[in-house]
């Protein structure tokens, strides 16, 4: 056992978060997302939702401050301005959580799948809201 890890977080994903190098990226996904079928590591959180998912994350792992948007969204098809109520939700963790708070971004989703093959690892969780998936770059951990 260990203190002060999210419980949610099982050892696989631990160690995925723990290996991933400055600048790399991973996605935290809704249960529609094709995530298996992208090629990256894929950590299943099957009855966890991707906000729970998020806090956990962040709780560990610091947001690149070196990149524009260390932390991405996927843009609404057929209306890229609109502000899915999960993605609201995404921001107000980011702010609360994230040892370095940012605004989120947000991509076209063919684009947002293309960043999503790159990713070091996906975490496919039991999200049923749509839109309910988030990129983060790894920052780094100072001494």
């Amino acid at each position: 056992m260990l203190r002060d890890i999210p419980p949610i977080l099982s050892p696989d994903l631990l160690w995925s978060l723990a290996a991933m190098g400055h600048g790399d990226t991973v996605v935290i996904a809704d249960a529609n997302f094709p995530a298996e079928g992208l090629g990256p590591r894929c950590h299943r959180l099957d009855g966890v939702s991707a906000t729970d998912a998020l806090r956990a994350v962040l709780k560990l792992l610091p947001l690149d401050t070196f990149v524009e948007e260390p932390a991405f969204t996927m843009q609404v098809v057929g209306d890229p301005q609109a502000v899915p109520e999960i993605v609201a939700e995404f921001q107000q963790i980011v702010n609360a959580t994230a040892d370095a708070p940012a605004k989120l971004g947000s991509c076209e989703r063919f684009a947002f799948y293309e960043a999503a093959r790159q990713a070091f690892a996906v975490v496919q969780t039991g999200e049923f809201r749509l839109y309910g998936n988030i990129i983060l770059t790894k920052g780094v951990i100072g001494g």
